[in-house]
């Protein structure tokens, strides 16, 4: 998508040149026709197509954060064996042979 955005400042820089260069034309309308038709428009787009990169940013930085003030242990990470099965369990069925 980043591609098409500067494909279309591109565009709309080239009109605006060619609004300043214009007989007609002034350099005033060149650079308020590639403001208001290329810059404000791309940053718009530009920042609704970066929210899910931010909020992946920022539900990363929350994630880092919550460990760094954990400790960094998750519950039953501590390296130690679990505990063994209890003797007097159900024992499993199984067909008869």
């Amino acid at each position: 998508m980043l591609l098409a955005l500067i494909a279309w400042l591109y565009v709309t820089l080239l009109m605006g040149l060619v609004e300043a260069t214009a007989p007609q034309g002034t350099v005033f309308g060149g650079l308020t026709t590639f403001l208001f038709y290329g810059v404000l428009p791309a940053a718009l787009v530009g920042y609704i197509l970066a929210t899910p990169a931010r909020k992946r940013a920022l539900r990363a930085r929350q994630e880092a954060e919550r460990v760094a003030t954990s400790g960094g242990t998750e519950p039953d990470a501590g390296g130690h064996a679990p505990a063994a099965a209890e003797a007097d369990g159900v024992a499993p069925v199984r067909k008869e042979p």
